[in-house]
């Protein structure tokens, strides 16, 4: 079963000055004490500038010349996980490498000014220029162009990461990363994510840091071969053997997850939805998870919510600034349950968002948006 429910996709609109204020909900309201760490999340990655082309028929031929009917550039890269938690009302904390170009500012000012992330243990680096992505969106999938140069090897991480009650990293083959052992020996619960294997090894022994993990949530490509599994569940089932949480995403199945410390399963379809742009949704599904696990949801709870926000930041252009805020969530359940025909027992799964939801979080707000170009609608 699947609920679905209307598109809100609006198309790029100009960016909004000052801080993203947008959520009325704190998910940790309940739990915040004196003597807490001051962020919920850290992250450190590289940060792109995205520019994302969409509208398009088919993939790009070669030795033709394309036309996208539609377009949009925002931070890219570890900015869709940090701008999807802060949207979320996470306090988020990222170490990232910033050029001192135009991109660069223009990505800090998003970040900092328009998302509220604390941007403390990111740096500016003299000369260097910023990382770009040139994404091109068609018949459901992307295909990606990228140009970069290594930042400094100072740069940018401190030596030791903030206190954070979370942290997510993105797991390497063969090249553990010294601040996830020392976030985890601190308290800091660490939820891993990882890309495609291009060693085509996919040994487990070699993702070390997945020692320190609470939660690992690779995709069902990458956890079955991890995992020399014939199935995306027996492969979450295996993922256990290694770490607490495993999350195994289904693409438009879903997602189905396994906690071995209280036995509990869970799997939740997708949400039907028309996508304008896939960019970073992988990216708002962990966050969703994160969001949920620190404040104490239940699992199938957590699973859906992951999926929600993942399948409404497809309706928008870009990564990081099509993540939905608790506003556009609230929109969201309103307007579901009047469509018509709605399978009822599907939309029940989403019934735990009563109890979060504020009345006055559903009313229209500006979030900031992806723009066709740097500077657009902004007044000289």
């Amino acid at each position: 079963m699947t609920a679905s429910g209307p598109s809100h996709g609006k198309g790029p609109s100009p960016l909004t000055e000052g801080p993203h204020r947008q959520a009325h909900v704190d998910p940790l309201a309940a739990l915040r004490a004196p003597g807490d760490p001051p962020w919920d999340v850290y992250l450190t990655g590289t940060v792109f500038l995205d520019i994302v082309f969409t509208g398009l028929d088919s993939a790009p031929v070669r030795g033709t010349e394309s036309w996208a009917r539609g377009m949009g550039s925002s931070p890219g890269g570890v900015a869709n996980m940090a701008t999807a938690l802060a949207r979320l009302g996470l306090r988020t904390s990222l170490a990232a490498a910033f050029g001192d170009d135009h991109y660069g500012e223009y990505c800090w000012d998003a970040l900092a000014q328009g998302e509220g992330i604390d941007l403390t243990p990111s740096r500016s680096v003299p000369g260097w220029h910023s990382p770009v992505t040139v994404s091109m969106a068609y018949e459901g999938e992307r295909t990606m162009v990228s140009h970069g140069h290594e930042p400094p090897p100072e740069e940018p991480a401190p030596d030791c990461p903030p206190r954070a009650r979370a942290a997510v990293a993105s797991l390497v083959p063969g090249r553990p990363a010294t601040w996830i052992a020392q976030a985890a020996a601190r308290g800091t619960r660490i939820f891993g994510d990882v890309g495609w294997d291009d060693t085509g090894a996919w040994d487990l022994s070699g993702l070390s840091d997945l020692a320190h993990c609470e939660a690992f949530l690779p995709n069902a490509e990458e956890a079955m071969r991890y995992t020399r599994t014939d199935s995306p569940r027996a492969a979450a089932h295996a993922l256990t053997a290694h770490v607490p949480v495993a999350v195994v995403t289904l693409g438009a199945e879903g997602a189905y997850a396994v906690d071995r410390r209280t036995g509990e399963t869970a799997e939740v379809p997708a949400i039907a939805v028309e996508a304008l742009d896939p960019t970073g949704a992988g990216d708002v599904f962990v966050a969703g998870f994160v969001t949920g696990s620190l404040a104490g949801w239940p699992l199938a709870d957590r699973l859906a919510f992951a999926g929600l926000v993942a399948a409404l930041s497809v309706q928008e252009f870009g990564g990081s600034l099509s993540a939905p805020g608790w506003s556009e969530i609230a929109t969201w359940w309103r307007e579901v349950q009047s469509v018509e025909g709605q399978d009822r027992a599907a939309l029940s799964r989403y019934a735990f968002l009563e109890r979060l939801l504020p009345e006055d979080a559903a009313r229209p707000w500006p979030l900031r948006r992806a723009v066709p170009t740097i500077g657009f609608g902004r007044s000289n």
